[in-house]
C-alpha cells in the first residue's frame, strides 16, 4: 500500500482532482438522495377488501375472510404472515411478505386466487379492492377541507373529484378516499301503502330504473361527408325527471315512479364525521408510497393545491395537518449540525494537541470529503439520508480524524529527525499503513454482524453500518494520497536548534497558547503516569475492584428498560 503513497507524491494532481470530484459530487448526491426520517423498511404487503353489504362480522370472518385466508396459504409464495379483520359488511386480509419479494408477482397471485374464490363464496360477491403498500407507507401529511356555506356534501364532492385527482399525480404519494363528508345520492323512498293499492312491488320499481334510465348507442348515420355516433338517451335530465318513468299501466291506468314513491337528493348513512377546529370537515390523507423523498412529495402536495386553489370556490378553506415534513427537517438538520459541530470541535482540538494550524488543515479537509464520499456511496446504492445513515455519519467522525491524525503526527516525528519532507511523508506512512489497515478492519468488523439481522431492524441499522463503513474506507484512501499530496506542500522541514536550549521564541499567539495548554497538560500526563504505575504495582487490586464494578454495573440493567424506539415528546 506504500506503493499509493508514492503515485500520490509523484501524481498530486490525480488526487487534487479527486479531492475536487469528491467536493463536487458529494454536496449533489446529497440534494438529489431522498431525504425522511427512517430508512426504507421494505417488507412488501398487500392489503384484501371484501366488501357483501349487510353481512354481519361473524358471517363476513367464516363466509369470505376465512376461505379466503386458507386459499391464500396454499397457492400464494413467500408468505410471512396474515392479518385479517372482519367488520359489518367489510372484510380487511393484510397479506405480509418476506422481505425483497417481488411484489408483482405476489399481486399477481393474489388476484388470480381471488378470482378463483369467487365461484365459493356467498351469491353476488364482488372482486375484492386490491391494495399494493410496505412498511414505509405511513400518512406524512393530511388535507383537510372546510368552509363556511359549504356543506358536507358540498366538501365530499370537492375532495373527491376536484382535488384529489391532481394531488394523486404527485410522485410517490397515495391518497385514499377522503374521511367525512356524505357522498351524494339521488334516494328513491318507496310509500309500501301506494305500492300494494297498485299490486306492485319494489323489483317493479328497480326493474323500471334498469330499462329505462340508459343511454344506449345504436350505430352511426353518414350524412354528406360526415359520420355521426347515434345514441338512445333515455336518462333523465333533472333529477325531478325520475319521477315521470312508468312502471307499468294498472286496471288501464299508467302508474309512475312518482305515484308509490318519492325522489330527493341525499346521501348514504355516514359511517365516519370529521370534525377540525369544531367545525364538520373532510379529510384527505396522503401516504408515502415508494422510495421518494418525504420533503419532495409534502412539497409537490402543497404546490398542487396552490395550483389547483383558483379553480375551487372562495369559501374554501385548506389546511394542513401533522406536516411530517417539519419533523423530518428537525430530526435531519439535528443530526447534521450535531456532525458539523463534531468536525469542528474535533478540528479545535487537533490544533491544540499538534499546535500547527498547517497540520489542523490537512485533517480538517480530510474529514468532510470522507463523509463526501460516504453519501456518495450511499447514494449510489440506493439508500436515503436519514437519522440512521446521518447518524452514522456523524458518530463516524470521531474515527475518521485517527487515520489523518497518525498520518500527519508521525510524519511530523520524522521532520522532527531532520528528514526532507518526502522521505518523511514516505518513511511515516511506511510505519503505519499497516496498523491502519487492521484497524480499518477491526472497525469494518464490528458492523459485519448488523447484515445478518432480520425483519425492521435489518433495515433500520444496516444502512448506519453502510455509512460508518464507507467513510472510513474513503478516509483510509485519501490519507494515503490527499494527505501525502497536500503534507508535501504544507508542511516544511524543520530547522535544527540546541535540544537543550528548548523550543524557539515565538511571536505566533497561537504557538503561545498551543505551547501554554502542551505545559498543563503535561502535569494531567505525569498524573497519569503515576496513577499507571500504580496500576502495575498492585495488579491483583485493581483488577478485583475493576471487575466488580462491572459486576455492580449489571445490577442497573433491570432498570434501564426496553424499547424498540426512545420515546418522542
Amino acid at each position: 500500500m506504500i506503493a499509493l503513497v508514492r503515485i500520490a507524491l509523484s501524481r498530486p494532481y490525480t488526487f487534487v482532482v479527486l479531492a475536487l470530484l469528491l467536493l463536487i459530487m458529494g454536496p449533489l448526491a446529497a440534494l438529489r438522495t431522498p431525504t425522511d426520517i427512517f430508512p426504507d423498511i421494505r417488507i412488501p404487503v398487500i392489503g384484501v377488501v371484501w366488501q357483501y353489504t349487510g353481512l354481519p362480522p361473524d358471517q363476513m370472518a367464516g363466509r369470505i375472510v376465512s376461505p379466503f385466508q386458507r386459499a391464500l396459504t396454499t397457492t400464494v409464495n413467500d408468505i410471512e404472515h396474515i392479518v385479517a379483520n372482519s367488520y359489518n359488511g367489510v372484510g380487511i386480509v393484510k397479506v405480509f411478505f418476506q422481505p425483497n419479494v417481488d411484489i408483482r408477482t405476489a399481486n399477481a397471485q393474489v388476484t388470480a386466487i381471488s378470482q378463483t374464490m369467487l365461484k365459493q363464496l356467498p351469491p353476488g360477491s364482488t372482486p375484492p379492492l386490491i391494495l399494493n403498500y410496505s412498511a414505509s407507507t405511513v400518512p406524512i401529511i393530511q388535507v383537510a377541507l372546510s368552509g363556511e356555506g359549504l356543506t358536507e356534501q358540498n366538501l365530499a364532492d370537492i375532495g373527491i373529484n376536484q382535488l384529489r385527482t391532481p394531488l394523486v399525480t404527485v410522485p410517490g404519494a397515495a391518497i385514499p378516499y377522503p374521511f367525512g363528508g356524505k357522498q351524494r345520492q339521488v334516494q328513491i323512498d318507496l310509500n309500501s301503502e301506494a305500492l300494494q293499492a297498485r299490486g306492485l312491488s319494489g323489483q317493479d320499481v328497480a326493474n323500471t330504473l334498469a330499462a329505462q334510465n340508459l343511454i344506449t348507442p345504436i350505430g352511426t348515420q353518414k350524412i354528406g361527408g360526415f359520420e355521426y355516433t347515434l345514441q338512445l338517451n333515455n336518462s333523465p335530465i333533472k333529477m325531478e325527471d325520475l319521477g315521470n318513468l312508468p312502471i307499468k299501466a294498472v286496471n288501464g291506468a299508467m302508474v309512475y315512479i312518482r305515484d308509490v314513491a318519492s325522489v330527493r337528493d341525499g346521501n348514504p348513512p355516514q359511517t365516519n364525521i370529521v370534525h377540525v377546529d369544531g367545525n364538520r370537515s373532510v379529510l384527505m390523507m396522503v401516504l408515502k408510497a415508494g422510495a421518494i423523498s418525504t420533503l419532495d412529495i409534502i412539497a409537490g402536495i402543497k404546490q398542487k393545491v396552490i395550483d389547483v386553489k383558483d379553480q375551487l370556490p372562495d369559501a374554501l378553506k385548506i389546511a394542513f395537518i401533522g406536516d411530517q415534513s417539519l419533523f423530518v427537517r428537525g430530526a435531519i438538520g439535528g443530526v447534521a449540525n450535531e456532525g458539523v459541530i463534531a468536525a469542528l470541535l474535533t478540528s479545535v482540538m487537533i490544533l491544540l494537541f499538534l499546535g500547527s494550524w498547517r497540520s489542523t488543515l490537512i485533517i480538517a479537509v480530510s474529514i468532510p470529503l470522507s463523509i463526501m464520499g460516504a453519501i456518495v456511496m450511499l447514494s449510489a446504492i440506493g439508500e436515503t439520508l436519514n437519522i440512521m445513515t446521518l447518524g452514522g455519519l456523524a458518530l463516524a467522525v470521531g474515527i475518521l480524524v485517527d487515520d489523518a491524525t497518525v498520518t500527519i503526527e508521525n510524519i511530523n516525528y520524522h521532520l522532527e529527525q531532520g528528514k526532507p519532507v518526502e522521505q518523511s511523508i514516505l518513511d511515516g506512512a511506511n510505519q503505519i499503513v499497516t496498523p491502519a489497515f487492521v484497524s480499518l478492519l477491526c472497525i469494518c468488523i464490528v458492523f459485519v454482524p448488523m447484515f445478518f439481522l432480520t425483519g425492521v431492524a435489518r433495515f433500520l441499522f444496516v444502512p448506519m453500518a453502510e455509512a460508518v463503513m464507507f467513510a472510513m474506507v474513503w478516509s483510509f484512501i485519501l490519507s494515503r494520497t490527499l494527505v501525502p499530496t497536500m503534507a508535501n506542500y504544507l508542511l516544511q522541514a524543520h530547522m535544527h536548534h540546541d535540544e537543550g536550549a528548548g523550543p524557539p521564541r515565538s511571536r505566533n499567539p497561537l504557538v503561545r497558547f498551543q505551547r501554554t495548554f502542551e505545559t498543563g497538560f503535561e502535569r494531567i500526563r505525569q498524573g497519569y503516569r503515576g496513577l499507571l504505575s500504580m496500576a502495575l504495582g498492585h495488579r491483583p487490586t485493581f483488577v478485583m475492584a475493576f471487575l466488580g464494578f462491572v459486576a455492580v454495573s449489571f445490577l442497573l440493567v433491570p432498570f434501564l428498560g426496553r424499547n424498540f424506539f426512545p420515546s418522542v415528546d
